[in-house]
């Protein structure tokens, strides 16, 4: 049962995408991916956390039905090597996930079936196959049988005519490789690996620092005037640099859109650069003794101070950021800069949570991969093109319309409604039309195995 699912599921695979490009047939070989999983694998899928990420999986494939944008490919590619990743090591990190998804897709057969020997430092097979006899028994009768027709065919007319209306052209070999592609892949996922020592390393790994050693009183006194004297000092210095930043906000009335750009981006770069300047201070003096030193509290309270700080930075960043769409619109680059903002606070938060409960980098790297890949799924869900067009047509001050054209085929049938709406005329008008042509044109040449949500609206 087991053999005959890879064998079908290669058949699939090379039906769902030989010659095609990506739309319904993602959403098809996911649902193949997760049944390889539970019939090699049917004990991790009775725990809830295997279903989610199979559901999570699902959700990004379903998304490149819907939108067949970049992110939602790159959102799938994530999630199917965190669900392989999670199949090998239930209880590993998410990036010890995506290591072990990405080696059992790539190398899951020659592990499995090769053993090093450590002592004789060299490779050896599991089982003891005889290749020489396989190609005796397969390769001897073929070129026999192959010479035999060849006289048989010019000794006797009427066998030679049977011979010539055979016809093996409907045999494609393309589709043939594919699908020995698509078996060779599914072995390798049918049975995902741990790689080691990473994931044994990571197991052992906790989130907690612990006092394992006793330390010099006399050094952790002169190590915590420093790290009060240097935060005390960037705290004053960064509540000076908000200050002038919020006055500079609330004065100015140079609307122009240079000057919001080279605002936001001087921003960002200044966040970015104090981020993590703050984050790598604040793990540097509280790496370990430091920790556990019972005259740390005005450390602790100023760090936290500074991480509010930062926030406070981020909410500024934020607020010209929503100035700069309000007046100029979405594009994905302000989009980008919104999502940054959000992780920022998260890592933020994170940092603090690990200065107040004496967490160590571990836990940082858990929590935060876990939340980027979070909000890329759950990005990875929105079509970003045609709501950067909604909110462009109906609310921003000022349209960049070439950028609304330039952006991909999702947003197409909002422009054709919006340009049917206004009875736009000209040149808006002329680049409207030749858009949605193409893009029909496009939906009517696609196999059933590239059909999007669009062609199921095509045909209504």
């Amino acid at each position: 049962m087991k053999k005959i699912s890879l064998f079908i599921g290669a058949l699939l695979f090379s039906t769902l995408f030989y010659k095609q490009s990506l739309g319904l047939n993602m959403s098809l070989f996911s649902l193949i991916t997760i049944l390889v999983l539970a019939i090699y694998n049917p004990k991790s899928f009775k725990e809830k956390r295997t279903i989610a990420l199979s559901i999570i999986y699902i959700i990004t494939a379903t998304s490149i039905f819907f939108y067949q944008s970049v992110l939602s490919t790159i959102a799938n590619c994530v999630a199917f090597f965190t669900l392989i990743g999670h199949v090998s090591e239930h209880h590993s990190s998410i990036y010890i996930n995506w290591l072990n998804g990405f080696y059992t897709f790539v190398a899951g057969f020659f592990h499995r079936n090769f053993n090093v020997i450590e002592n004789e430092q060299k490779v050896t097979p599991k089982k003891d196959i005889d290749y020489v006899h396989w190609i005796k028994i397969i390769g001897i009768p073929l070129v026999v049988i192959i010479v035999f027709i060849s006289l048989y065919k010019n000794g006797n007319p009427v066998f030679g005519n049977l011979i010539s209306k055979i016809d093996f052209s409907f045999i494609n070999l393309q589709w043939i490789l594919l699908s020995v592609l698509g078996y060779y892949l599914l072995y390798n996922i049918s049975t995902p690996i741990s790689v080691n020592p990473a994931t044994d390393s990571d197991l052992k790994t906790g989130n907690t620092l612990t006092n394992k050693t006793e330390f010099s009183i006399e050094n952790a006194k002169k190590e915590n005037q420093l790290g009060v004297i240097l935060i005390a000092l960037l705290n004053v210095l960064i509540v000076i640099f908000l200050i002038t930043d919020f006055t500079y906000l609330v004065s100015t009335t140079d609307l122009r859109a240079s000057v919001f750009s080279n605002q936001v981006h001087s921003g960002i770069n200044a966040l970015i650069a104090s981020i993590i300047i703050a984050i790598i201070i604040i793990l540097y003096f509280f790496r370990g003794n430091l920790n556990f030193f019972k005259d740390n509290k005005t450390l602790k309270n100023l760090a936290f101070i500074w991480i509010f700080l930062n926030m406070v930075l981020v909410v500024n960043t934020f607020i010209k950021d929503g100035q700069y769409i309000y007046y100029f619109g979405f594009t994905y680059k302000r989009i980008g800069v919104l999502i940054y903002l959000l992780l920022t606070i998260i890592g933020l938060i994170t940092t603090a949570i690990k200065v107040k409960q004496i967490k160590n980098f571990w836990y940082l790297l858990r929590v935060n991969t876990v939340a980027a890949f979070t909000i890329l799924i759950i990005s990875s869900a929105i079509n970003w093109d045609k709501q950067i067009t909604f909110y462009n047509i109906n609310y921003a001050q000022s349209m960049d319309f070439e950028y609304l054209i330039d952006l991909s085929n999702n947003n197409t049938f909002l422009l054709k409604q919006y340009s049917d709406n206004l009875f736009l005329k000209g040149e808006r008008k002329t680049l409207i039309d030749k858009k949605y042509r193409y893009y029909l044109r496009e939906l009517n040449n696609r196999n059933w195995q590239e059909y999007s949500y669009d062609n199921l609206l095509l045909k209504e």
